[in-house]
């Protein structure tokens, strides 16, 4: 039986820097809490964008996705500007954070430059693909899963507009993005969507602070853990940045259908897959922290895929909480944040194989 208390915390560098952290929008609706924290990340990221000097080293074009049901969702490309643009590269499509309610195109800006810039001064260019899926509280379950999948089914059909290689598609998200990102590959992996099934098959995902069982289903999860007192959901209860109580209000927003919020629904509860769903997964990265309500959630699928021979690389930012990566270098684990994914991409594009042992990398 799983016990991942010990990464709980929480760590010194966060105590030193929670109590100077100004407090939470107080009292907006849903709409202005959107608008508010948007526009705080839109100028953080644009901020960034300069002080590292990444304009000058990434290549970005816009794009618009048609969507199954006749709207369009915002995309970006980025690239080395180094590079031509028609090279064919490792594609990344990247997923976004925010709890299904936060988060634009300009927002991400900084994120997927980041990717792009420090994998081509290792000599292992990408293309990332950044989707900006649709939100709540206007758009419900389960328009934001369908628009990553339209957003996959694009990039396979416009590898030449964005100079993509199409055998080389790995798919990565954080948090709420995370939890598209395992939906659409274990999706795949079932085989049971024929137009998934037509395309190559996903190279890589890159999980990260994973969202991957509606709380209403999360009683598998509790079955693998010793005691449900050292569970991730009890004992980060009232963990800073995403308390429950946060993490209840984002999804509650999506307004799940109960009919359709069963253990058995793959699309909303990936991380209830069996061992026979997860057999030929593609290798998959993930990093968790410690301090988080999703922590344990995320540990069991790395566990129960590496069981299942899945190539996989489980990393823990100990006593660190959801989405500390925003607060940049005043956390010095925001660096091994980077490394985790752009390595992960590294490691997932070399096909590695399975070790069968199960090993959480954390500092």
């Amino acid at each position: 039986m799983a016990d991942f208390s010990e990464y709980t915390g929480p760590s010194e560098e966060w105590l030193a820097l929670e109590p100077t952290l100004p407090a939470p929008p107080q009292d907006l609706s849903p709409t202005e809490l959107r608008d508010s924290v948007n526009e705080g990340n839109e100028a953080a990221a644009a901020k960034e964008m300069v002080e590292l000097g990444l304009q000058a080293r990434v290549k970005t074009y816009n794009f618009n996705i048609p969507t199954r049901d006749g709207s369009s969702i915002e995309a970006c490309s980025y690239r080395p500007l180094s590079l031509p643009a028609s090279q064919p590269l490792p594609v990344y499509i990247h997923l976004h954070g925010g709890g299904f309610i936060f988060g634009t195109l300009r927002s991400e800006d900084a994120n997927c430059s980041r990717i792009v810039t420090s994998l081509a001064d290792t000599n292992s260019p990408v293309v990332v693909v950044n989707a900006n899926y649709r939100h709540t509280p206007e758009h419900k379950y389960p328009t934001a899963w369908e628009d990553a999948e339209d957003a996959f089914h694009w990039v396979h059909d416009n590898l030449s507009k964005i100079g993509g290689d199409g055998d080389k598609v790995i798919v990565g998200g954080i948090s709420a993005g995370a939890w598209l990102t395992a939906s659409l590959t274990l999706a795949q992996n079932l085989g049971k969507e024929e137009a998934l099934s037509r395309r190559p098959k996903i190279r890589g995902q890159v999980l990260m602070i994973p969202c991957l069982v509606h709380a209403d289903c999360y009683a598998p999860q509790l079955k693998r853990i010793r005691d449900p007192s050292v569970s991730s959901y009890v004992q980060n209860e009232h963990a800073p940045l995403l308390p429950m109580k946060r993490k209840k209000f984002f999804v509650g927003l999506l307004e799940v259908d109960g009919k359709k919020r069963g253990e058995g629904d793959r699309r909303l509860n990936p991380g209830n897959a069996s061992a026979e769903e997860v057999k030929g997964l593609p290798p998959t990265v993930l990093g968790v922290a410690g301090r988080d309500p999703l922590r344990d959630e995320g540990l069991l699928y790395g566990e129960l895929l590496n069981q299942n021979g899945v190539p996989t690389s489980t990393n823990v930012f100990s006593g660190l909480p959801h989405g500390f990566r925003r607060y940049g270098d005043k956390l010095s684990e925001s660096k091994r944040w980077d490394q985790v994914i752009c390595e992960g991409i590294r490691w997932a594009l070399s096909d590695p194989v399975a070790t069968g042992q199960f090993e959480i990398k954390a500092q």
